[in-house]
């Protein structure tokens, strides 16, 4: 592959890169001046696959892109450009090297940022070097398109003037996409001189949609792909209302929880956990049972995203949990210990634990005994935790509304079990419900809507009544 395009630039090599966002194909290109350039592709970027695809031309930043910086967006921009593309599962990033500092190089650029300590803005300060406010050039970009087939394209970028140079080479941008990343006290400045002295678009009206989700609100008009997988995910249980009882588990692939001895130190990976915190963000109560108190010694507070963690409830019907337990001693959040009539109950309790007496079946406490007091308490929308009992003992008695099952890819062989219940005798009669499903990093995540599965027996209950006609007077039949 040593195609020689227009304007000089030759593609050298093509190999692979997986990133978190999909594999893409990787291309290294040089060109005449001696600079070095990659462009990554997902999917078929072909005329005839679809309509024009996304396209970030991004210029080099070391500082931004590898370092961190937040003297400037790049690397927020390069890394919401990804994200955008890997939504959509197509698309082009063009990464331009010899573009740093807007073109003036490297160590030209720290001179630049030293000017700009002393006040000057980005545009003065590589003026006062002696270089132009943009040096940028986008031929090498050009020549990769043709590379690669591709004439029209949809740009992601905030700046209108990269879409006349492009337009100049003969590239054809159907339509440019801001990027909304947030401001931050460190680059305002920057974003600012860029916005009134080189016509980069206006600051979006940003809203933070996490935040508007814990707030009981589904945002509209959502841009960024990751907000709206969050608007996807979990604006239905923001529209659910005021009672909603939901569970959550993780289990390996042969369906346990821990291993024999109790350790459950980590089943699922990161992203799971965190999906854990969002849900936990999201409801008024998170409920256990003694037995995760007793092996895991949890928190139960909200700590991988940003929100309000929830009442913790320790479900404990005959007293096993101790009172040292980081529950019951660490003063973070609000607790409910219920206990059974006949446990024993320490004399006196921190003052954020509160202790509850429960009637108890064979069972322990009966799902709708719990909900009840907590409904009656004002705690409506309750998460179901752990451990595989407790979670089973809820759906078994078909009160939970939603249901999510991550799946780890481990076998563990034997230990706790996950979910466990008295099943039917014939496949036909098994619990079914519509859902979805995430990919959580190595996990899948099964989420199950119960009570759109309830609501869809009741309505085919209804039906065959229907068909089979009224009783006789004073005969009625069996629910």
């Amino acid at each position: 592959m040593t195609q020689i395009r227009p304007h000089g630039t030759e593609c050298l090599v093509e190999t692979t890169l997986a990133t978190e966002h999909g594999l893409f194909r990787m291309l290294g290109f040089a060109d005449p001046h001696g600079d070095e350039h990659v462009a990554l592709v997902l999917g078929d970027v072909g005329p005839r696959s679809g309509p024009p695809p996304l396209v970030r031309v991004h210029s080099e930043c070391l500082t931004g892109d590898a370092l961190g910086s937040r003297r400037c967006d790049c690397g927020e921009q390069l890394e919401a450009a990804f994200r955008e593309i890997g939504h959509e599962r197509r698309g082009i990033i063009v990464y331009l090297r010899g573009h740093e500092g807007r073109g003036i190089g490297l160590l030209a650029k720290l001179r630049a940022y030293a000017l700009q300590d002393q006040g000057f803005d980005t545009v003065d300060a590589n003026l006062e070097l002696g270089y132009p406010a943009d040096a940028r050039g986008y031929e090498a970009a050009a020549d990769i398109l043709a590379e690669l087939g591709v004439r029209r394209i949809r740009l992601l970028s905030s700046n209108p003037d990269k879409v006349v140079q492009l337009t100049r080479l003969g590239v054809q941008v159907v339509a440019r996409h801001g990027l909304a990343v947030p401001d931050r006290p460190e680059n305002t400045f920057y974003l600012t001189t860029k916005r009134l002295r080189m016509g980069h678009d206006s600051a979006p009206p940003w809203e933070d949609v996490w935040h508007s989700l814990t707030s009981a609100r589904i945002p509209e008009n959502v841009v960024a792909a990751a907000d709206r997988d969050l608007v996807e995910r979990y604006g239905p249980l923001v529209a659910a209302g005021r009672e909603l009882t939901i569970a959550q588990l993780a289990q390996s692939v042969d369906g346990f929880i821990a291993t024999r001895t109790g350790d459950a130190d980590y089943v699922s990976g990161p992203a799971d956990r965190t999906h854990l915190h969002r849900l936990r963000a999201l409801v008024d109560a998170v409920v256990v049972g003694a037995s995760t108190v007793i092996a895991d010694d949890p928190r139960l507070t909200v700590r991988a995203v940003t929100g309000a963690s929830p009442v913790r409830v320790v479900l404990d019907p005959r007293g096993r949990v101790r009172p040292d337990a980081r529950v019951l001693e660490d003063g973070l959040v609000p607790t409910l210990w219920m206990l059974g009539p006949q446990a024993t109950a320490p004399d006196a309790v921190k003052p954020h634990v509160e202790i509850v007496r429960l009637p108890t079946g064979r069972a322990g406490f009966a799902p709708s005994t719990v909900l009840g007091e907590l409904r009656a308490r004002g705690l409506g929308r309750v998460l179901v935790e752990g451990g595989g009992r407790l979670v089973s003992a809820f759906l078994s008695a078909g009160v939970l509304d939603r249901l999510w099952l991550t799946t780890a890819p481990v076998f563990i062989g034997d230990g706790i079990p996950g979910i466990r219940f008295s099943g039917p005798d014939r496949l036909a009669d098994a619990l079914r419900a519509p859902g979805r499903r995430y990919v959580m990093g190595e996990d899948l995540c099964c989420e199950f809507d119960l009570a759109a599965a309830r609501a869809f027996s009741r309505s085919a209950d209804r039906g065959a009544d229907d068909l089979r006609g009224p009783l006789p007077a004073g005969q009625h039949r069996t629910p």
